[in-house]
């Protein structure tokens, strides 16, 4: 299939799981099996950046960790676009819910020695008050991490994004909050496909159903609220929910509700 093939395919979407690790308060992502449990006091989570191909686009919701976890680096995600009939030249667009490095480590790597843009050819769509305040910071999380996002701010094609924007007719950007300051709902609905990724305000089925608040959070009653928010907005307006941290089935729908049970969730992979 060459490339002109692709762009008569009807819009579709795909997540590449890039591994499962326990996560404890040191931030270290150590890498387990997908059905094992995290370590004791530690956070289990899967990491599924999401390819949404639609006419001549190659768009990324999220790319995943890079180089910073266990055994991790960019070429897994190479690897899983490869398994797309796609390369990372092909990627037009990287649109990042918010600016956690297991959601935007995979846009930079040193397999070679120095840092290279893993999608040279890509925009890369990001809130504009999110970028200024890490930007500004003495330090992203640790001196590896600050040269790594100094290189992306001083090399990679990035455009800005207001507190509500519309970059392309089919892709809408609102900024949430919650999980961060500037967390953004990311929202795409060709009138064929409709998606929505909302970062880590609602990253897995199991948070569906669940009334919860999460230490993580900047702001864990808003990250409440909006979540309750969002699932009721995904099942009324027919929304495929992307959950970036789901182990096993991160793509599904919301087909019915019942007072007593909540949402019945359809798990689309």
């Amino acid at each position: 299939m060459n490339k002109t093939d692709k762009t008569l395919n009807k819009t579709r979407a795909v997540p590449l799981y890039e591994g499962t690790f326990s996560v404890g308060l040191d931030k270290k992502f150590n890498r387990i099996d997908r059905e094992d449990p995290p370590s004791k006091g530690a956070l289990k989570i899967s990491l599924n950046p999401f390819l949404i191909q639609s006419g001549d686009k190659n768009i990324l919701f999220d790319v995943g960790i890079g180089d910073f976890g266990e055994g991790t680096s960019t070429e897994t995600i190479k690897t899983n676009l490869s398994a797309q009939n796609l390369s990372e030249y092909d990627i037009t667009d990287i649109f990042a819910s918010h600016l956690h490095y297991d959601h935007i480590g995979g846009l930079a790597g040193r397999s070679s020695g120095y840092w290279e843009l893993t999608f040279p050819d890509a925009t890369l769509w990001v809130s504009e008050k999110e970028w200024q305040q890490i930007i500004s910071r003495e330090q992203y999380y640790d001196e590896e991490k600050t040269e790594f996002i100094h290189f992306i701010d001083a090399k990679a094609d990035l455009k800005f994004l207001d507190k509500e924007d519309q970059p392309y007719p089919e892709l809408q950007v609102e900024t949430i909050g919650g999980h961060t300051k500037y967390s953004q709902l990311l929202l795409f609905d060709d009138g064929q496909q409709k998606y929505m990724m909302a970062g880590d305000v609602l990253a897995t089925r199991g948070e569906v159903n669940r009334k919860f608040e999460a230490k993580y959070d900047f702001n864990a009653k808003k990250s409440m609220k909006i979540r309750e928010q969002l699932t009721r907005k995904a099942y009324e307006e027919d929304f495929t929910i992307m959950g970036y941290h789901d182990s096993h089935h991160p793509l599904f729908n919301l087909t019915g509700y019942d007072e007593q049970r909540g949402y019945k969730i359809v798990s689309l992979s």
